[in-house]
């Protein structure tokens, strides 16, 4: 089987590259380093073997001669292994070291190219390192070069004399070396200099200052650091700003299938996404009655409209009868398929939708939903009057929480419930809801988790997903 060298990009999950979310998704075993999107794993199959091989500066490391050793193992031993590096492989990412020992050992191998961090962070930060009148050229140096070299690799003196910029990866310990060396073979100390911390992430931070003064700089790592008229730039171009729930975790609890719409919310707004699911929806091959023998048709749910029209071969079947749904985000999902609804409650649960019924006569009713959903609307209609057929199109199944999402999750400073079976589900897979804040969608989820002891810490108003992601901008749960 063939080994994969493959570039996770500089930590916006948005900017892994297809490949890798396919490789991701296709390998045995992923040996990942520390400086990965933070969900880049979520992707893995859950029987995938995830080994962190990752370094930090100061702390804890696990050997380059250790990590070449369990890819060059996998691969002979048939397996599908992925050597997953932030950034890019072959940019201080030793992927030229992997790939030599894979071709020694004779195991084919694959280099997957990523975003390398001293492109994107400094565009994040609104730097281009290379622009028209100010840079030509681009230099790529890492401050932190092997200890045991008896005598440093750079040559100081080439750098300062470069006419472009100057992009150091790593080495902001080495800051003060750094600005020294450059400051000593001639570099102006008056010229333009950033630190980017935490680059393309919702926390991004960027220093400006000179390069005289950059060892004075108060920074951390992960960081670049650029040096080059074109830092300058920072000042009039800067773009990327903390959203409102920048600094805070959430933990999205929904299907997987339909988490990644309300995950996308979240990031764009600085949130660090945590996709736990612990439901899955699974269609049942209903009979579908004719829609045309009913003059109301009851969507409950916008996974009840999405396996409707599975079914439906003739949208124009939707035509006759009057459409009543629980709430708007079931009336958004309809809307995606080009058909409005005729009653769409202000409160999105079942007895909102009573209400918004009453006062209407209906001699034949359809409530599509789900297999285990409540009968509060279909009662109300019989009560009303009305004959009342029921057809179960999906069910909600358990899904299996793995351990690492099981810990992030409940490790994360929000969890947000979409749907009482989400909570239920979850709180059997994880075996319990203590850690994180608990974020419920509406009355019927709030319910939920008082049945299990837990009182929300907030309640949706517009019980949507939208609404979910309004009222946690809302509560000031970021620190934007």
């Amino acid at each position: 089987m063939t080994a994969y060298l493959v570039g996770a990009g500089p930590g916006d999950p948005g900017l892994l590259t297809a490949r890798a979310l396919e490789l991701i998704a296709q390998a045995d075993v992923i040996l990942h380093d520390r400086l990965i999107p933070a969900d880049a794993l979520a992707h893995a199959r859950e029987d995938a073997e995830i080994v962190d091989v990752g370094k930090v500066g100061g702390g804890e490391q696990t050997p380059q001669e250790e990590t070449t050793r369990l890819l060059v193992e996998h691969a002979r031993e048939g397996r599908t292994v992925v050597r997953l590096k932030g950034g890019d492989p072959f940019v201080f990412g030793r992927g030229g070291e992997e790939a030599a020992a894979l071709r020694e050992a004779g195991c084919p191998f694959e280099v997957v190219p990523g975003v390398t961090a001293g492109v994107a962070a400094a565009a994040y930060a609104g730097i281009p390192v290379t622009h028209r009148g100010l840079a030509s050229a681009v230099a790529f140096v890492t401050g932190h070069e092997d200890p045991d070299k008896p005598e440093t690799a750079i040559d100081w003196a080439a750098l300062a004399a470069f006419p472009g910029t100057l992009v150091f990866y790593m080495g902001v310990r080495q800051l003060p070396r750094i600005a020294e060396q450059l400051a000593a073979h001639g570099r102006d100390r008056g010229e333009p200099a950033a630190i980017v911390e935490r680059g393309t992430l919702p926390e991004q931070r960027t220093v400006r200052t000179t390069l005289g003064a950059l060892g004075e700089a108060d920074a951390s790592a992960p960081a670049v650091t650029i040096v080059g008229p074109v830092a300058g730039l920072h000042d009039d171009l800067a773009w990327f700003a903390p959203g409102p729930l920048a600094g805070i975790s959430v933990a999205v609890t929904r299907a997987r299938a339909q988490a990644s719409g309300l995950a996308a919310k979240l990031r764009a707004l600085g949130a660090e996404v945590i996709e736990a699911p612990a439901i899955r929806i699974d269609p049942l091959e209903a009979e579908l009655p004719d829609l045309r023998d009913y003059d109301l048709l009851v969507l409950t749910s916008p996974n009840g409209v999405e396996e409707l029209l599975r079914h439906v071969r003739d949208a124009r079947a939707l035509a006759g009868p009057t459409i009543a749904v629980i709430g708007p985000g079931t009336a958004a999902a309809l809307r995606a398929h080009g058909v409005e609804a005729d009653v769409v409650p202000s409160r999105a649960v079942g007895e909102g939708l009573v209400e918004a019924l009453a006062g209407r006569t209906f001699s034949r009713a359809l409530v599509a939903r789900a297999e285990e959903a409540r009968d509060v609307v279909p009662d109300a209609l019989r009560a009303a009057g009305a004959y009342v057929d029921v057809v179960a199109l999906y069910r909600t199944v358990a899904e299996p929480l793995p351990e690492r999402e099981r810990e992030r999750a409940l490790g994360a400073d929000w969890a947000t419930f979409t749907s009482a079976s989400s909570v239920r589900n979850f709180h059997a897979a994880a075996g319990t809801l203590d850690g994180p804040l608990l974020a419920s969608i509406g009355p019927v989820t709030s319910a939920a988790l008082r049945e299990l002891g837990h009182e929300p810490d907030l309640e949706a108003a517009d019980h949507t997903p939208d609404g979910l992601v309004a009222a946690l901008v809302a509560s000031g749960a970021g620190r934007g």
